[in-house]
Formats: C-alpha cells, structure tokens, sequence
C-alpha cells in the first residue's frame, strides 16, 4: 500500500469535517470578532480533537504531540495560574499592581475577598477557553494531517475559504455596495474592501496565509488540472491583499512570497535530481501570481497612492503604531511575575496611559507586547520556545512545497503581528493551529513504526480521556467569561440614564465593580450616578471620582464629574481646577460649554485659564461674545494680557480687548487697545480690520469704508474681507456695490458655506431694495446648500412679507423640523407657523365670501398677490 493511502476511519473523517467548519467559522463569525463565536469554538475544536483520537484507535495508531503543541500547553497553564485567588499576601509577592487594586479600591468599597492575578478575570476565562480550542484544534489537526488525502482537502478548504472572502470584496466593490450583503454596516470602520472582516489589517493577514497555503498546493506534486484552482485561489486572494490598502499586510504578504521563492530555490539547488516538470509548474505559478498582484496594484493604484502619501516612511509608523509602545512596554514592566492577566489589557492599560487619547486601545498592536503584558516573563519564555521549536520545524529536510508554503506564511503572518493583533482574533489563529498541525504531523515513517513507544506520543486511552477532559474546562470557562465589560458598562449606563434609586444603582454598580475590577467607566457611572444627590452624594462621588483617576489617570469625565461634585460642596477654586484639569486631560470644549458660564469671580476664571496654546484667546472670545459676561471678561483681560507677554497670543487678547471695549461703548479705551495692536503687529490684516472697526464706532464711516475698500485690492482672494466689506456697503445704502463685491469674489470660494454666505449677502441687499422675489430665490437657494432652521425661516419671512401665508407656514415647519427638540424657540417658531396658518385660512374664506358675494368672482385677483412691486431693476 502506497504510503499515505492507508484506510482511514471515517471518525477521522467527522473530525477533519469539523476542522474544517473551525476554517469557516472564522468567515462566518465576522472574522472571529462576533462575540457569539466562542461556544462554536470550543464544540467543534473539542469534537475534532475526540473524533481524531477515536479515530487514531481504530487504525492503530498512537497519537502524536509535536514540540510546537508546547506553547499552547503552557499559554492553557498560565492562563489557569492567573485566574486562581490568591491571599493578599501572596498576591502583594505576584502581583503588586494587582494587590495595590484590591487595598486602594476594592476594600474602601467592601468587596474584600481574595482575588486573582488577572485584572480582568473574565476575560481571562474567555482567553483560556480560546487556548484550550487552539491546542485541541492543532492535536486534532496533527493526528488527522496523517492521511495526505485529509490533508490535502483540509489545507483546500482553508485556500478556497480565502479565496471566497476576497470574492465576497470584490464583488461588493464592483456594484459599490458599502454595507456587507447589504445588511450590515461597519459602525466603527470604513474598510476599503467589504468582507466580514471589519479590519482591512486582520483581512489581509487571512488573506495572505490563505494565498500562501493556496501557493503550496498549486506547486504540490498533483496532476495540473487540478494544480489551477488553487493558483486561481491564491491570484483572488493575493489581488485582496492589495485592495484591503493594508500597508503592513502587503509588505508581509511579499515577504512571505519572496521566503517561499528563496526556500524553494534553495531545495532546488541542494537536490541531486531536480524535478524539472514541479519547477516549471513553481516558476509558472509564482510569475502568475506576481502579474496578477501587478494587475492588482494597477487597478488600485489610487487607492494605494492615496493610502501611501498618507505615510511618511519610518517616521509615519513611528507616530502611528508605534508611539504608544513605550507607554505599553511600562505597562508591562509592572506585572513581570504572571502578567496582568490574559485578555486584561483593555482594561488594565489606562492605568499606565500618559498621554491622552480619544481611543480605546484594545490590543498592543504588538506580539511581543501583548505577551509580555499579559503574561510578563513566563510569557515571553513561551514565545521564545514556540519561535524556537518553529525553526526547528523549519530546519527539517523532507519539507515539499506544501510546507514550505504553510511555513512561509506563517511566518509572513507572525511578523505582520509585530504591527498588529489578527491572531489574537480566532480566524487568523484557528488557521494558523490547522496549518501547522498540517506541517507537524508524523512523516510516513514515523507512522510506520507507530507502535513503538517514541518521545512525544500518548496511549490512545489517555489522550483521548485529556482531550474529552480540556473540551468540559474549556465549556466550564465560557461560563464565567461570558460577562463583558461592555455589557456591564451598557447595563449600569442604563440604569443611570433611568435615575433608577441610588441604592439600587449602587447595588449593581458594586456587583459589576466585583466582576471587572480594573474597569475604569463603572467607577465613573458610579460618580455620576451619586452626584445629584445633595452633599452626601456629592462627597460619594469624589470617591468614586478618585477611584476612577486611580485607574485611569487622564480621564476627563471623571475631572469634569469631579468639578460638579465640588461646585455642590461650595469648593469652587478646586472645582475649576477640575475643569482645566479636564481640559488638559482631552476635553476641549469643557471650558467654554460648562465652566465659563460658571464662573462668577476673575479669580475662578483665573484658575481656569489654560495654559495650551490659543485657549486663553478661545477663552476671551466666549467671555466677550454676550453683554452678561462681558464686564468680567473685560477685567480678567487685564489679567490674561500680562499673563501671556511675550506669547503670540498675546497681540489676538489685545485685539479681544479693542472689540470688547468697542461692543461696551468705551471709545477712548477701544483706541488706546487699537494703537497697541498696531504697534505690535502693523501689516497684519487683522489689524487693518480692526482699525476700520474702530473708526466706524467713532463716526468715521467714510474713511472706515475706504480702509475696507483698499484691503480689497490689496487682497482680492480673501473671501471673509470682501463679506465684511459688502457687509459695511449694505449698511452704508451702498447695495449694488455690494453685490459688484460679491461676484468679484465668487470665483474664490471653496466650500458650500462660503456660498452659501455670499448668496445671503445677496439676498439682504435685494431685499432692501425692496426686490423681494429676487431675495426670496436667493434664501431658497440658500436652503438647498445648507438646509437648516435658520435657512427655513429667512425663506419664510420673505414669504410672509409677499402675503404667501400657506407657503409660509409650510417654510416655518420644514424649520421646526430640524430644529432640536428641546430648542427654546420651537413655542416661537410654532405659534408663528399658527399664525400664517389662520391668516391663509382668513383669506381663504375672504375669497370664498367674495365668491358668493359678487357671480364676477372669477374674475377677481387671486388670493395672495404680491402687493409690493417686484419689477427687475433697470
């Protein structure tokens, strides 16, 4: 019997079928990002790996248990280690970071128990479950990779699967469909390429193994009619790495390409008796696939320019990708003995983010990191022997083109790793598992002498009994680790939007706190759930608050919660102190939409000041825009003015100052501001405008009016200038000359609120010439440009004015429509739509009165004729 040909039990069968599912579970499964995956995961990779052994005793062989399996025991081990409950004491030994959690937070709150290295032991129970599934998934593999025929359909299903999800991307990009089959949506990403893969980077590393493996099986010994679908497999595949735009993607999909060439190359050298036929089939393959990858890279040429201009080299990625490491590499430096806890890191990090970010960092985006943080040393022990027992792997001399294949996009896919996390995810790491198992298992005549005892073989009874065992741990674990985080999150969150009772929300708060540890947003929810609540709440939610910045120290909610609790506790000075806390923290509009209207001394409004560059401008602007804070605005200036000599924002605070002592009335103080804006930047346009202000204020239209008219010339592309000079002209009677301003400057525009402004210009000098049907075209065009409530009722005053009162009304609900619904101007804005209303309805049954009245009714003037002159103008 041929080797390789030998019986096989059709148990081992059923479990290649459910290797095979585990392949497709990763597309069906968005990936492996459906949070619904894990319980498929552990069935079939436990169903695999029992039908393998079962099916290992019926054709008499002892299953085998390659070094590669090594890590996955050990990453099973210490996920188990880190979930176990520790005394504080030994917990202060192994894990300081994780004791200082329990003593400074957990304790003050009553939750006392002991606890385990992982911050997050729910995800770490998800983590474990996933491991065991690995390393059932490769066992079975091993054992079911024996048979070349099972072989070969398992690593076909895997090339095939990859080739059907570049398929699905390129189908929806031909009819630009944008959301996947038409009925999802990517909330959080905009891939360049719809599959279920919602990360372009993810996409591409499947992709590529996936073209990789596809490569193997086409230069495989097998007859080449049946060599091309998998050539075809591995160019749609290829062509979907490009079309994802992931840089590292490609880079490490050409690198694992060019490794697969130079292994080849060198087995070709090193054979006595090259097979002529294979190379030439290889070289056939391997220069179809660089065409079509260039036909690829040709049809997304944009695209990958567009992506590529983005990149400045070395220094892009740095501040890309690879600016947070040493932020991360911290973090690990913390937890050296057992890690933070696998599956952890999410909500562990914050604690060590020194530098604000509105995003969540899920992942290191880094192997190595993502080991050394979550399992500290032993972890990075692992690593080293699963790269050392790959090489090993490597290193043998009976690798065919199959494996050289596999090996290489294994490769390919760990170092893409290095900028990314798509094995942390179970589509690209079940097909790793699968693949490797392909390349680890027993060579022929290994299998041969089976029955011999030989390191790293199990009796069948005992691994099939081990294998049965992991499946129960592995189903046990998703039970705990079903809790997320963002669950709970979503669930407190709702309960606080609810104002459910405060003992009520406590109670769940502190249940959820007991389960996720480390998360820093129940702590939160927690502060802002207790604020309301008088003094006593007040003094809860600094608590709260506390906790929260202890685990993560640049939240700026937890600030701004922070400044209201003190506000109710009459503490203002530290109050506003939060507040610019919370500002510098990432919060840019907290100054100016909560605290500056809360601020009532220049003292307050002095511990506010920002010191980032522009806020103290930001700042004076808000204080001076209405009359109510005018005054202390122009007091603190004084302050601020000293403050910031010698910064260039200190000529804008004096030019704030000039305005601010123009909108008081306060002449002779607006010019002695004014003369010192000239003195400290003379050629500046904005000082020339703001001399024309002043002029104006004092009387002095004429020469204010020159001054704007000059700056025109001067600068005849600046669009703002030429508004603010038609918008004087309009004031001054000047209308047509204004509107010669305007369509000078209209060929400058460039965005639709431009012209939008300029069409409104328009409409305010036609309709002081009393052409309202001329301003009335202008304001509806205005309205299709930027359709608002503001650009609806201009439209329906005009409309009013020309007695068009059903029109009107239909203007001022269009209006009301987009109108927030807790806008204070929607009772104005609906008794004026009432009262177009009852003036048509009067007009109506005038008409109609005027209709019974007179049998001529016919020829009567129909109702809303415009009763002013609209002739064009000369």
């Amino acid at each position: 019997m041929a080797p390789g040909s030998h019986r096989v039990s059709r148990y081992t069968v059923y479990a290649e079928v459910a290797l095979a599912a585990l392949v497709v579970l990763g597309l069906v499964a968005l990936g492996g990002a459906a949070h619904w995956v894990s319980w498929p995961l552990g069935v079939l990779s436990g169903a695999a790996a029992v039908l393998a052994f079962v099916g290992a005793r019926r054709q008499g062989e002892t299953p085998r248990v390659p070094l590669l399996a090594a890590p996955l025991v050990g990453a099973v081990v210490l996920c188990a280690l880190q979930l176990v409950p520790l005394p504080p004491g030994l917990l202060a030994w192994v894990s300081p970071e994780a004791a200082a959690l329990r003593e400074d937070v957990l304790v003050p709150l009553g939750l006392t128990g002991w606890r385990p290295v992982s911050l997050e032991p729910s995800a770490t129970w998800r983590e474990l479950a996933k491991h065991v599934a690995y390393l059932l998934t490769f066992v079975a593999a091993v054992q079911v990779c024996r048979a070349r025929v099972s072989r070969q359909r398992l690593l076909s299903v895997l090339a095939f699967t990859g080739a059907a999800v570049a398929t699905v991307g390129l189908g929806h990009a031909l009819f630009g469909v944008e959301t996947l089959f038409g009925l999802r949506a990517y909330v959080h990403a905009r891939p360049p390429l719809v599959t279920p893969f919602g990360n372009p980077n993810h996409l591409a590393g499947f992709l590529g193994l996936c073209a990789t493996v596809a490569v193997g099986l086409a230069l495989s010994k097998q007859p080449r009619a049946r060599a091309w679908p998998f050539a075809m497999a591995a160019l749609v595949s290829g062509a979907g790495v490009l079309l994802s735009l992931s840089r590292a993607g490609i880079v490490f999909f050409v690198f694992g390409q060019v490794l697969l060439a130079a292994w080849l190359m060198k087995q070709r050298r090193e054979a006595r008796t090259p097979a002529r036929p294979a190379w030439g089939r290889g070289a056939a393959v391997l220069l179809g696939l660089l065409a079509t990858l260039s036909v690829g890279a040709y049809l997304a040429a944009d695209q990958l320019w567009a992506e590529a201009r983005t990149v400045d080299g070395v220094e892009s990625l740095r501040r890309g990708k690879m600016e947070p490491w040493p932020m991360m590499a911290r973090a690990a430096r913390a937890f050296p003995v057992l890690g933070m806890g696998r599956g952890a890191f999410e909500a562990a990090f914050p604690r060590y983010q020194t530098e604000p970010n509105p995003n969540t960092f899920t992942h290191p985006e880094n192997a190595v990191l993502q080991v050394a943080a979550e399992w500290g040393v032993p972890g990075l022990l692992l690593l080293g022997l699963a790269i050392w027992a790959f090489v090993k792997r490597v290193r043998r001399e009976d690798h065919g083109p199959v494996e050289l294949a596999a090996l290489s996009g294994v490769a390919a896919l760990a170092l893409h790793n290095l900028f990314d996390f798509s094995l942390e995810l179970p589509a690209c790491a079940v097909a790793v598992a699968v693949v490797l198992g392909a390349v680890a298992r027993p060579r022929e005549a290994e299998r041969m002498a089976a029955r011999r005892t030989k390191p790293g073989t199990l009796p069948v009874r005992p691994a099939l009994a081990m294998a049965a065992g992991l499946t129960v741990v592995m189903l046990i674990a998703l039970v705990p680790g079903r809790r997320r985080m963002a669950d709970a999150e979503a669930l407190l969150a709702e309960r606080v939007a609810a104002r459910a009772p405060n003992a009520e929300v406590r109670a769940l708060g502190l249940q959820l706190i007991d389960v996720h540890p480390a998360d820093y947003l129940l702590y939160r929810l927690m502060a802002m759930a207790s604020v309301p609540n008088g003094a006593e709440g007040a003094k809860d939610a600094l608590s709260f608050v506390n906790h929260t910045l202890y685990l993560r120290p640049l939240d700026a909610p937890a600030h701004r919660v922070a400044a209201r609790a003190l506000l109710h506790l009459g503490r203002r000075e530290q109050a506003f102190l939060e507040y610019r806390l919370a500002h510098e923290a990432g919060d840019t509009r907290v100054l100016i939409s909560e605290a500056m209207p809360r601020a009532r001394t220049v003292e307050e409004l002095k511990t506010l000041t920002s010191e980032a560059p522009g806020q103290g401008v930001e700042l004076a602007e808000a204080l001076l825009a209405g009359p109510s804070r005018r005054a202390l605005g122009l007091e603190w200036l004084v302050w601020a003015r000293e403050h910031f000599e010698g910064r260039p924002e200190a000529t804008a605070l004096w030019m704030q100052e000039a305005r601010g002592r123009l909108a008081q009335g306060e002449l002779p103080e607006a010019e002695a501001a004014c003369v010192e804006v000239e003195r400290r930047a003379p050629d500046a346009l904005a000082t020339h405008l703001l001399r024309a202000e002043v002029w104006r204020a004092q009387g002095k239209r004429a020469e204010a009016l020159q001054s704007l008219e000059a700056l025109v010339k001067r600068f005849p592309h600046d669009v703002e200038l030429a508004f603010t000079l038609a918008t004087r002209q309009q004031e001054d009677g000047l209308t047509r000359k204004s509107r010669d301003t305007l369509a000078a400057v209209m060929p400058y525009l460039t965005d639709l609120r431009q012209r939008a402004r300029l069409l409104s210009l328009e409409a305010d000098s036609f309709e002081k010439e009393g052409l309202l049907a001329r301003a009335l075209e202008q304001r509806r065009s205005v309205v299709g440009l930027l359709p608002g409530p503001e650009s609806h009722f201009a439209v329906a005053r005009l409309q009013e004015l020309l007695s068009r009162y059903d029109a009107a009304a239909r203007s001022v609900h269009e209006g009301l429509r987009l109108m927030p619904l807790k806008d204070a101007r929607r009772a104005e804005g609906e008794a004026w739509a009432a009262r177009l209303e009852d003036r048509e309805r009067a007009l109506q049954d005038a008409h109609k009165k005027a209709l019974l009245e007179d049998g001529k009714g016919q020829e009567l003037e129909p109702p809303g004729a415009p009763a002013v002159s609209d002739a064009p103008p000369p």
